[in-house]
């Protein structure tokens, strides 16, 4: 008798497994015919099979329907299977198409891909962001450069960015923008003849640098380059004269 009671409980909670697993897949199936996102009832109840989440794929299609963007389900599961974020994407094109940003599916899916915050690359493109120079992930405050009279000036400049999403995939990152205007602000004060001449004109800083093209080969276009602070450091020229004469 306890035998088979067991196997009664052990078919009765295999039924309810199977009846909770068909009534998710038709309910699933059943909001995307209301949403005009139709995916067939056969292909989310093998998504389980696939190891994908039905209602990740479902919900990413009626999202991107109502926004007037038609993407197919199995664009979408392919996707997933690849690793990447279909829900970022999805939002990603949905901006990029509120904003008039040329931006097809194929090339998200590449961006999410490469390990890019597809999303937060579009929202830059609209709104640029700032980027501070020298960023607060490196040990100094400023970027010293000496000028031709030996003295010592102290920089910190803020870099308007925009995202280029033709060259997001492969384009160098902002710690390269970083390295490479701080770079330039150094040759920059080097080549003043005296460091009144850049404290008379800091705007000469911003100009000759911003001239150099130095987003080629990144991610992103730069926009302006704005120095925010100038001070004046240590006689450098004197010191080394004085250990020189010593």
């Amino acid at each position: 008798m306890s035998i088979n009671l067991i196997g009664l409980f052990i078919v009765g909670l295999i039924a309810i497994t199977v009846v909770g697993f068909i009534w998710n897949a038709f309910w699933l199936w059943w909001q995307s015919i209301l949403s005009n996102a139709p995916v067939s009832l056969i292909q989310i109840i093998f998504m389980r099979f696939r190891k994908v989440k039905p209602s990740v794929i479902v919900t990413a299609r009626i999202t991107a329907k109502k926004a007037g963007i038609d993407i197919s389900a199995d664009q979408l599961e392919a996707h997933y299977l690849a690793g990447g974020n279909v829900d970022r994407v999805v939002k990603a094109l949905i901006s990029a198409s509120k904003a008039n940003i040329k931006l097809d599916y194929d090339r998200a899916c590449a961006i999410d891909l490469a390990g890019r915050d597809v999303q937060e690359a579009v929202g830059t493109s609209v709104n640029p962001k700032v980027i501070d120079v020298p960023s607060g992930q490196m040990s100094r405050n400023t970027i010293d450069g000496i000028a031709g009279d030996g003295i010592q000036l102290k920089v910190k400049a803020r870099v308007t960015v925009r995202t280029n999403l033709d060259r997001l995939v492969g384009g160098a990152t902002e710690e390269t923008i970083v390295a490479r205007v701080g770079e330039g602000i150094v040759t920059t004060i080097g080549s003043a003849k005296n460091h009144m001449e850049v404290l008379e004109n800091p705007d000469r800083i911003s100009k000759v640098v911003l001239e150099r093209g130095l987003d080629s080969g990144t991610a992103f276009e730069i926009l302006s380059i704005d120095i925010a602070d100038v001070d004046v450091g240590e006689n450098l020229g004197a010191k080394l004269q004085a250990d020189q004469a010593e």
